[in-house]
């Protein structure tokens, strides 16, 4: 059973009661991300994330730190760049105290200036981190390339001269404009009665006011398609093709899954076993999709030494030309319908991913969706409606982005690229 309840200062409740389990996952939501921050403040939603560990007026860092631990539960966080969140995983009989904790965090927080500094060393080391892990930093490459200026293409991590420039009142300020009532979303899946999460959440959150200003207005991003390359001296090249994918919410979705299912989303899927099971020119290829409030990108990653990198790329677009240039079988279909289902079903068995898919639903639609629906969704797809949304998402070109030894490899010249659109 779901539910969902919305305080006075706007603040929202969702939630899942789960009987059959004696965990709850509880997660606190904030729509503030890397698309929420200005170029000079690029960084600080993933820097406050870090901060809000680093001490509160009831809790030193290693406080918190032993405090989870105690209790036999888990705590993290993570920022995207639509969205920050929060959450932890414990025993039923101490969700009063991880809730109570959470919201310490974010209401209590200190911002001491010395964990400021030492905070910013680690972020940095973060960054660092990420350079040198060519899959991901690829990722940043074509979100660059196909968003530019936009804050879509901005990265999580930010730049290091940011952070060095970050000062206590440039938190403070930061928390006051966007950590606001209505720009939250607490989420709770697991064993623990509805009223006990309002009464919980009414005695922690009911106090905070509401913001006086408007809530951020945000742009829809252009899509460019060119091509965006980092010469690395290392041993592979690590590709990313991007098109124009759909926003969240989009009925396209349905085929999307599907077509992404068939295209690069399995060990059975048309690209690995193209690529790497059938000439083995690559142990990592897939394709996703990510959707945003009013955009989405449509991608396929693939790592190959530079020997192979135009074949592999030559191979890549004849597969993607051929998801919407031959009619796909009912066969085919049912198969990736199972595929997904299957994956969806398997993924609601853990109060946290239960706990992630309603929250989500609500900051980024404003409703629930429930299970039936999207099974729904995914039963109606046909082949002509997969085969239509391949072509609007395979047959215009792509953005590229490449990070390696480059030098000599003609990536324009191996898959269909278009002018800046």
């Amino acid at each position: 059973m779901t539910y969902r309840v919305q305080l006075d200062n706007g603040l929202r409740i969702v939630g899942e009661e789960i009987d059959s389990i004696r965990s709850v996952s509880l997660g606190i939501w904030v729509r503030t991300g890397s698309r929420y921050e200005a170029s000079s403040e690029n960084g600080i939603s993933h820097f406050l994330e870090h901060m809000f560990f680093k001490g509160t007026r009831r809790y030193s860092a290693k406080d918190l730190a032993h405090l989870f631990d105690d209790l036999g539960g888990q705590i993290n966080a993570f920022t995207a760049k639509e969205y920050t969140c929060f959450y932890a995983r414990v025993l039923d009989e101490h969700f009063a105290i991880a809730l109570d904790t959470l919201a310490d965090m974010l209401l209590g927080s200190t911002f001491a200036p010395v964990e400021i500094e030492k905070e910013k060393r680690v972020v940095i080391e973060e960054i660092h981190m990420y350079e040198d892990t060519p899959d991901e930093l690829v990722m940043d490459l074509i979100a660059d390339g196909v968003y530019g200026n936009h804050p879509l293409g901005y990265t999580i991590l930010g730049r290091e001269e940011n952070l060095q420039r970050f000062t206590r009142e440039d938190l403070l300020s930061y928390v006051g404009r966007h950590y606001q009532p209505a720009n939250m979303v607490i989420a709770v899946a697991g064993h623990v009665d509805q009223a006990v999460v309002v009464r919980e959440v009414e005695r922690l959150f009911g106090d905070m006011e509401r913001a006086g200003e408007e809530p951020c207005k945000l742009s829809v991003p252009p899509f460019h398609r060119g091509v965006t390359v980092r010469e690395k001296d290392i041993e592979q090249v690590h590709i990313c093709l991007a098109s124009p994918g759909y926003p969240a919410g989009r009925d396209e979705l349905y085929p999307l899954l599907l077509l992404n299912n068939m295209l690069g989303g399995t060990q059975s899927s048309r690209l690995f076993q193209e690529i790497r099971e059938e000439r083995g020119m690559a142990y990592s290829v897939y394709s996703f999709h990510t959707g945003y409030q009013d955009a989405g990108m449509f991608g396929v990653y693939v790592g190959t030494s530079p020997e192979t990198a135009e074949q592999v790329l030559e191979l890549v677009q004849s597969v993607c030309d051929g998801m919407w240039q031959s009619k796909l079988t009912n066969e085919e279909l049912e198969k990736a319908k199972r595929q997904v289902k299957g994956a969806l079903m398997l993924g609601l068995e853990s109060s946290g991913s239960r706990m992630s898919r309603i929250a989500k639903n609500e900051l980024l639609l404003g409703r629930d969706v429930p299970i039936e629906e999207t099974i729904a969704g995914i039963e109606a797809v046909t082949p002509e409606a997969v085969q239509a949304v391949a072509k609007q998402v395979l047959s215009s070109g792509f953005a590229v982005a490449a990070v390696g030894p480059l030098a000599g490899i003609d990536l324009e010249g191996s898959v269909k690229v278009c002018a800046s659109s």
